[in-house]
């Protein structure tokens, strides 16, 4: 069972709990008492998803989802989020109690290994800093040490459903490449020098024309373009002497583009006017379009293919754990 935004929308996060009739049948008394304490967001075979689990969870993706998007916009993205992350702790869920029902056990010196290396790597060996740190989160070192040891737990159980590693046919590779062959070119690039005269005070649209062709005209006879922007243009370029660097035609507006493609290094444009603005463009050089071919691809397309089989392999176990189990999600 997958958790929808329409389920997501009855879900009040952190707004209390959920005692009405019949909910708490079938929960063992601990998840009654958690039930109650906090709210349940989720039951995995009778084992409690709270949501102080899924805020612990969401807290830092919406921080930075609140700094690139807004309004409903982030409503949206905060509502994927959340969604996402009970679906994530149901299937943690499911993953540990596979783990103990088959009666595997974790070595213990995986975990103290894990901590060692925290300890070690971010608080250059000191114990009592590292406890000091988790204190600090209202988290003690025994709850930090049983979720390193979850979290041990479902990365080596994600593994093992991949029983063997995949093998992908030389021809679903070449498909791939082909589906894909965007990613594996570089579009052309030109060395774009622009003189842009901006302002009223170059005169009329004609009279800018006229003085970008006289420009050109000084160009044509040996005069450097780069002088000339520095002089003429008002674009905040004029003082690198109007050097816009590498750039994509395509990355331009649709009718500079359209200018910037024809021209050959060393060659200036006929004046583009462009709204209330008027352009010179000058081609210093050019880069082709560059398709890097599937030999040279091969290694990166398979990388990629095997990490999806992997992927795939993973989701098909899960889907397997959640048909089994009873899950309710609130």
């Amino acid at each position: 069972m997958t958790l929808s935004a329409r389920q997501f929308s009855l879900i009040a996060l952190g707004a209390g709990c959920f005692a009405a009739g019949g909910m708490l049948e079938g929960l063992a008394p601990a998840a009654r008492a958690q039930e109650v304490l906090d709210g349940l967001a989720a039951v995995v075979n009778s084992q409690p998803i709270t949501f102080s689990q899924v805020r612990e969870l969401v807290s830092a993706r919406e921080r930075a989802a609140s700094q690139q998007f807004q309004g409903k916009e982030l409503a949206e993205k905060v509502k994927q989020i959340r969604v996402e992350a009970i679906n994530e702790l149901v299937d943690r869920q499911l993953i540990l109690q596979y783990f103990k029902e088959k009666g595997f056990q974790l070595p213990s010196y995986l975990i103290e290994d894990r901590i060692a290396t925290i300890i070690r790597e971010e608080h250059n060996g000191d114990r009592a800093a590292f406890a000091r740190k988790l204190s600090a989160f209202g988290v003690t070192v025994e709850r930090f040490r049983k979720e390193e040891t979850d979290r041990l737990i479902v990365q080596s159980m994600r593994q093992q459903a991949v029983k063997s590693t995949p093998v992908v046919a030389l021809e679903k590779m070449k498909v791939f490449y082909r589906d894909h062959i965007a990613e594996f070119s570089t579009e052309e690039q030109i060395h774009l020098y622009m003189i842009i005269l901006r302002s009223n005070d170059k005169g009329t649209p004609e009279e800018k024309q006229k003085l970008l062709e006289e420009i050109r005209r000084k160009v044509g006879e040996g005069s450097k373009f780069a002088d000339l922007a520095k002089l003429y243009s008002e674009d905040s370029t004029a003082e690198s002497g109007g050097d816009w660097g590498w750039v994509q035609p395509t990355s331009l507006n649709e009718a500079l583009a359209k200018v910037a493609a024809t021209l050959k290094p060393g060659q200036t444009s006929k004046p583009v006017l462009l709204g209330g603005s008027s352009y010179l463009l000058y081609c210093e050089a050019k880069k082709p379009r560059v398709v890097q071919s599937f030999d040279e691809s091969r290694d990166i397309v398979e990388k990629v293919m095997l990490g999806q089989e992997r992927q795939k392999a993973q989701e098909e176990w899960i889907a397997k754990l959640r048909k089994k189990a009873y899950i309710k999600i609130f």
